[in-house]
């Protein structure tokens, strides 16, 4: 069976990246990790981010997509996009990842439908250049409109190979579905998951993984079958200093065999 990777998304260290973007990488590398994805670049040219990463012998999976609104023109869209595409493509990425959208306020299929199709032609872009484009949840997607989840209806709308999944199963349990479940109904189409835990307290805020109550073993265990490659962690919000808790979540996963 094919191991599947584990990363961080270095969102979770935005102060940290802030402060000393290279310097975070070398900590990141240190702990363990192999994969990163990236959510901004810190102002780090291209080829020196990938020496960097080179150096450490980390692996760029992904980038969330910086700067694009879906309200913008599409030759805007175009624009930013084909920096980011080119960014991507010297860092050895091969995924770019959108993360907001409007689909909170958008409250029938059509209009659903009506903003897959800019997804759609983002896809095409990106399938041109030898990238895959995924779009990323969080819990608004999981309103239904005519009985149907508005993530569902959003991805029904646009053909698998130019949109696939980043789905993040701590917005999916927040959302009121069982994290297992809705991963295995994407099988196919979902090459990477965002790993958080959810405390179990009132405000169901972020936890380090496996100090939650998501059943974690269980989602790793159908991982591989829907097709997942790689576990990208990410906390949110830390209730101790960042750098520790992704260590702990990478600790965690250590003692499972999944890093």
């Amino acid at each position: 069976m094919t191991k599947i990777s584990v990363g961080l998304q270095l969102y979770t260290l935005r102060e940290e990246t802030k402060e000393d973007f290279l310097g975070t990488l070398h900590e990141v590398a240190a702990m363990g990790y192999k994969v990163v994805e990236f959510a901004g670049y810190g102002d780090v040219p291209a080829k020196e981010m990938k020496k960097v990463l080179d150096d450490l012998d980390l692996t760029a999976s992904s980038s969330h997509t910086i700067g694009l609104k879906f309200d913008m023109e599409m030759k805007e869209i175009f624009a930013l996009l084909d920096k980011q595409m080119e960014y991507n493509l010297t860092i050895g990425s091969r995924y770019l990842i959108s993360s907001w959208s409007k689909l909170a306020m958008m409250n029938s299929k059509e209009e659903i439908v009506a903003f897959a199709a800019k997804l759609r032609a983002i896809g095409e872009r990106c399938k041109q250049n030898g990238l895959q484009y995924c779009y990323h949840n969080h819990d608004f997607e999981f309103v239904k409109v005519d009985d149907q989840y508005k993530l569902d209806v959003l991805y029904n709308a646009v053909e698998a190979d130019l949109l696939q999944a980043e789905l993040d199963l701590y917005w999916v349990q927040k959302g009121g579905l069982d994290p297992k479940t809705y991963l295995q109904s994407y099988k196919g189409r979902c090459p990477l998951v965002h790993v958080k835990d959810m405390a179990n307290d009132a405000e169901q805020s972020f936890a380090e993984v496996g100090r939650g109550m998501i059943d974690y073993p269980s989602i790793f265990a159908v991982a591989a079958e829907v097709g997942v490659k790689y576990y990208i962690v990410e906390q949110d919000i830390c209730k101790r200093p960042a750098l520790q808790s992704v260590k702990m979540s990478f600790d965690y996963l250590k003692s499972l065999g999944i890093a």
